[in-house]
């Protein structure tokens, strides 16, 4: 399928299917007029990729833990480099998380 297609199926914008390809996440042959063709399966690895990025997942993170991704979850096989990977995600996030808390709450008090 080409570039337009896997757009239309999974609501990904063409820019960002291209930098998925510059990343090295999503992979396209060329056709003899230069179109990029993508395998069968693509759109359910754009779908893998977006919801690795709407978990907090850089690009370099999901380069390397892509082939381990499961269903359109997607669902992971669990090795230690990624359950350890994840696990310090998810406490960089609950950092910001608390830190904004504490900006909105100092924002609150100069606002009263």
């Amino acid at each position: 399928m080409r570039i337009g297609q896997l757009s239309a199926m999974t609501g990904v914008s063409r820019r960002a299917l291209r930098y998925y390809e510059e990343q090295g996440l999503l992979v396209a042959r060329r056709s003899a007029n230069g179109y990029r063709e993508y395998a069968d399966d693509a759109p359910l690895v754009v779908q893998q990729i977006t919801a690795l990025l709407d978990a907090g997942l850089n690009s370099d993170a999901i380069r390397r833990f892509l082939p381990c991704a499961r269903g359109p979850r997607p669902e992971f096989e669990m090795c230690d480099e990624l359950r350890a990977h994840l696990q310090r995600r998810r406490e960089e996030l609950s950092n910001q998380l608390h830190r904004l808390s504490e900006q909105v709450g100092k924002l609150a008090a100069h606002l009263e």
